[in-house]
Formats: structure tokens, C-alpha cells, sequence
């Protein structure tokens, strides 16, 4: 019984590094310019746009 819980840890183990591995990998990742360009013009609309009181959009 221990040893098939020792392969089902390593299992895990072995999951979790990879998906690390991946995560981390696309975090290097850069934004794309075209996601940049539309973050940028979203951010300079909500500047030039101040919410109302009461307002939620």
C-alpha cells in the first residue's frame, strides 16, 4: 500500500514541476504589441472618462 502511495506521490510531484515549468515559461512570455496597443487605449478611455457617483460600468 505505502509504495503505491509513493507513486502516486511522485506522480503529483512530477505534475506539479511541469506545470511550474509551463506556468513560468509564459510568464517570460512578452505581451503581444496588439494586447499592449488595446491595454494602453483602454487605460488612456478610463482616464479621459471619469466615473460618476453611483456609477458601475
Amino acid at each position: 500500500m505505502t509504495d503505491e502511495k509513493d507513486k502516486e506521490a511522485s506522480v503529483d510531484d512530477l505534475i506539479d514541476q511541469n506545470l511550474k515549468r509551463v506556468y513560468n515559461s509564459v510568464l517570460s512570455e512578452e505581451v503581444p504589441d496588439r494586447f499592449a496597443k488595446l491595454l494602453s487605449q483602454l487605460q488612456a478611455g478610463e482616464a479621459a472618462s471619469p466615473r460618476k457617483e453611483g456609477d458601475n460600468s
